[in-house]
């Protein structure tokens, strides 16, 4: 299975988010690879994960390592959050400008880790 595969297993409306998110990490990281790991769409710097994501049914996960999260701790704190995931409600529209700023900063921890 690749992401187009993953996306289209979704309802409409989840598969218009979960293509802006898509575009959203591209832009924000490019270069990435796209794979699918952990079963979900994922990204990855140097051969090491960059982000993931998943559809679930009330919400949209978002996997940026635990760094990501903690990093962003104030601005995700009006999203449910745990170690190293993120959950957007599948029925708010997603934070963009929030989700590229974390992928930024990961794209950035991951050249440092190489």
């Amino acid at each position: 299975m690749n992401i187009d595969e993953y996306i289209a297993l979704h309802p409409k409306n989840v598969q218009i988010e979960l293509k802006k998110l898509r575009q959203i990490i591209i832009k924000a990281a490019p270069g990435a690879e796209e794979a699918i790991r952990y079963d979900m769409p994922t990204f990855r710097i140097n051969d090491a994960s960059l982000v993931h994501f998943a559809a679930y049914a009330k919400h949209i996960g978002f996997y940026p390592t635990p760094s990501g999260v903690s990093a962003f701790k104030k601005e995700l704190s009006k999203f449910r959050t745990s170690k190293g995931a993120i959950q957007f409600p599948i029925e708010k529209a997603l934070p963009l400008g929030l989700i590229a700023k974390i992928v930024r900063y990961r794209v950035k921890e991951s050249l440092l880790i190489k």
